[in-house]
C-alpha cells in the first residue's frame, strides 16, 4: 500500500489533480490511511467541481468521519459488550471488551459528548458535499476501488496496522448479513482475528450513481443525529452510559456492580440500570428548529434515491456496479436487480413521502385515529418513548386521515418479501 510515484509531486505540493488521476490518488491515500494528504491532494479538483475529485475528496472526508468518532470513542474508553463489531470500531476486540480497550481512558462529560457527535455531524455534512459538488449531468467517470482495503486509525495511535483496514472492521457484520442481498459468503466466511485482514477482492467501479447513494447515506445520518442533538439526554446520560464508558467519570460509574437482589451482584446492578435507561428516556426538546428540520431532511433522502436510480437506469455500461440496473451484473453473490424491484422499490419511496410529509398517518396500536409524524416533528416539546409507545405521549399528534398499512407497502413486500429490509440497505 505505497503512494504511487507518479502522484508523488502532487502530494508534496498539492495540485489540481486532472480527471485521470484522481482515482488512483483516492485509492493510494484510502489504503494507506493517509486521508488528510488524500483531501489535500484532491481539495484544487473539488474546488472546482471536477466530479472525480469531488467524489474522492467525499469518499475521503467520509472515512476521516469515521475514523474521528471512532477515535473519540477510544480516548474515553467505550465498550459494547458483546458486539464484536463495535468492539472492532472501538479499538478493542469481543474478548477484552469486559474493559474498555483504552486503559487509561479520559474523564466524558455530558457536554463532551455532544460534542463529539457535533463534529462527526460536521465531519459528515462535509463528505456530503463533497459528494453532490461534482453535479451529475454528464459525468461517465469509474473509479475502481476496493473499499475493504481502506486504513483506519481506529485508536490515535498514528499507527494504521494490518488489523485496521475497513475490511478487518467488516469481517463479523458481513458474517451476519451472509443471507442479505449483497453479502458474498467469500467474504462472510472470512474469520477475523487481530492481523488477519485478508479479504477476497471486493472492487467497485464507483461512478456518479455511487456519488448520490453516498450523499444519501450521509443523509440517514445527519438527520439520526440531529434528532439526538436537538433533544437533552443528560438524564439518560448520567443513569445509564456508565455501561458505554465504564471508566470515564460517569455519576454510577463505581456502582456497575452493587449489591444481590436476585440473581448475583453483577446481574442485578445491569438489570438495575436497564430500568433507569427505560425511566430516561424522556428527553426535552432544545432546539426545535433543528429537530423541525427533519422532515424535510428525510425528503432529502427519499429525492436522492430517485436521482440515484434514475442514474443506474440510464448506464449503459457493466463495470463492476455498486448497485446494478437489471441490465447489468450484480456483485459478490448479490440477487439480479429486476425491473420489478426497482419499481417497487419507487412506489416504496412514494409511501414513505407521504409519511414523511403527514399525507399517510402512522398507526398506533391503541387508538384508531393515527400518528401524524410531520406534526410530531414540528410541535413536540419532548420525545417520551414510553409515553408515546404506550399512548398519551401520542396523543396530540393523533388526527383522521388515511393510515399506513401492510397494502401500504404490497408492492415492495410482494417483490422482496422477507428481505426487504436487507434490499432498503443495499438501495439507499
Amino acid at each position: 500500500m505505497r503512494i504511487l510515484g507518479l502522484l508523488a509531486a502532487a502530494l508534496l505540493l498539492p495540485a489540481a489533480v486532472p480527471a485521470s488521476e484522481a482515482g488512483a490518488t483516492l485509492a493510494s491515500h484510502l489504503y494507506a490511511g493517509t486521508i488528510e494528504e488524500g483531501q489535500a491532494a484532491l481539495a484544487p479538483g473539488k474546488e472546482t467541481g471536477e466530479p472525480e475529485a469531488c467524489f474522492g475528496w467525499g469518499l475521503l472526508t467520509l472515512a476521516g468521519a469515521m475514523e474521528g468518532l471512532a477515535q473519540d470513542f477510544y480516548r474515553h474508553g467505550a465498550t459494547v459488550p458483546g458486539t464484536d463489531i463495535a468492539a472492532r470500531f472501538l479499538g478493542g476486540d469481543l474478548a477484552e471488551m469486559a474493559a474498555p480497550a483504552n486503559p487509561q481512558p479520559e474523564q466524558l462529560s455530558y457536554a463532551a459528548l455532544r460534542k463529539v457527535l457535533s463534529d462527526f455531524r460536521s465531519d459528515v455534512a462535509a463528505a456530503q458535499q463533497g459528494f453532490l459538488c461534482g453535479g451529475v449531468e454528464g459525468n461517465d467517470y469509474v473509479m475502481p476501488l476496493d473499499i475493504f482495503r481502506a486504513r483506519l486509525d481506529l485508536d490515535g495511535d498514528g499507527k494504521r496496522g494490518e488489523a485496521e483496514t475497513l475490511g478487518a472492521f467488516l469481517a463479523p457484520l458481513l458474517g451476519e448479513l451472509a443471507d442479505g442481498p449483497a453479502a458474498d459468503p467469500a467474504l462472510a466466511d472470512k474469520a477475523l482475528s487481530k492481523g488477519v485482514t485478508a479479504m477476497a477482492d471486493a472492487t467497485v467501479g464507483f461512478d456518479a450513481a455511487d456519488a448520490i447513494w453516498f450523499a444519501g447515506y450521509s443523509q440517514i445520518v445527519l438527520a439520526h443525529l440531529d434528532l439526538v442533538l436537538a433533544h437533552d439526554f443528560e438524564s439518560f446520560f448520567d443513569a445509564y452510559l456508565h455501561r458505554v464508558f465504564p471508566q470515564a467519570g460517569l455519576p454510577m460509574q463505581d456502582y456497575a456492580s452493587g449489591g444481590t437482589l436476585m440473581l448475583d451482584p453483577d446481574s442485578d446492578a445491569g438489570i438495575a440500570d436497564i430500568i433507569a435507561a427505560i425511566h430516561t428516556l424522556n428527553f426535552p426538546v432544545i432546539d426545535k428548529v433543528l429537530l423541525a428540520s427533519i422532515p424535510a431532511q428525510l425528503s432529502q433522502v427519499t429525492a436522492l434515491s430517485r436521482q440515484n436510480w434514475a442514474l443506474i437506469l440510464a448506464e449503459t455500461d457493466d463495470n463492476a456496479e455498486l448497485i446494478p440496473n437489471p441490465d447489468q451484473t450484480p456483485l459478490f453473490g448479490a440477487p439480479a436487480v429486476t425491473a420489478e424491484a426497482v419499481a417497487a422499490w419507487r412506489e416504496t419511496l412514494d409511501v414513505l413521502d407521504q409519511i414523511i410529509d403527514g399525507q399517510l398517518l402512522i398507526p398506533h396500536w391503541r387508538f384508531s385515529q393515527g400518528f401524524d409524524l410531520k406534526a410530531y416533528f414540528e410541535t413536540a416539546d419532548r420525545t417520551d418513548l414510553v409515553l408515546l409507545l404506550t399512548g398519551q405521549g401520542a396523543l396530540p399528534f393523533l388526527r383522521e386521515g388515511p393510515i399506513a398499512d401492510a397494502q401500504s407497502f404490497a408492492a415492495g413486500n410482494a417483490v422482496f418479501g422477507e428481505n426487504f429490509f436487507n434490499f432498503a440497505l443495499w438501495f439507499n
